[in-house]
């Protein structure tokens, strides 16, 4: 649970936004809704009341899952960023969008229906960090790191830098 104002937005910068007060319920969740809106596995998220989130630059985009449900994401870079019962006052946050996403751990999970059977062992698979690759399919990672257009994880006055293309 988090208290004060907590930040966030999507990978290009075009949609921000500041949750003032507290982010709540942090949890992952397995169901096959959020796994489809999340293009992954699973769909972490925070619950917040709606008067507290302030969108701080652009908009979202929106999308019904279900009659009652909808779902905020970035219309240029397709960042999910907010689920939403409408009309109830609440909206979810996922917690990946936010610039410091370490800062609320989820303390749960739902769905557990969908959930992939070998997450129990994640902890068992070879990993390395990215720092220790040199390519990414035969593509230099220090050319990747240099021309990098996501957004920094804190507010900017301005943004996005000027296109190079």
């Amino acid at each position: 649970m988090t208290a004060g104002a907590t930040t966030g937005g999507c990978q290009c910068g075009a949609v921000r936004y500041r949750v003032s007060g507290t982010l709540a319920e942090p949890h992952v969740c397995h169901c096959r809704m959020c796994q489809k809106a999340a293009g992954n596995y699973f769909l972490p998220l925070a619950r917040a009341e709606s008067s507290n989130v302030e969108i701080t630059r652009g908009e979202p985009g929106w999308f019904h899952s279900s009659d009652p449900v909808r779902r905020g994401f970035c219309g240029k870079c397709g960042t999910p960023l907010f689920l939403e019962t409408v009309g109830s006052g609440i909206i979810y946050v996922t917690l990946g969008s936010l610039d410091d996403p370490t800062a609320l751990p989820p303390a749960r999970q739902c769905g557990t229906e969908a959930k992939m059977p070998w997450f129990g062992s994640l902890h068992e698979m070879p990993g390395e960090a990215t720092e220790d690759s040199d390519t990414m399919d035969g593509v230099p990672l220090a050319s990747i790191t240099a021309s990098n257009h996501q957004h920094p994880d804190h507010d900017t006055a301005r943004w996005p830098m000027e296109e190079k293309r």
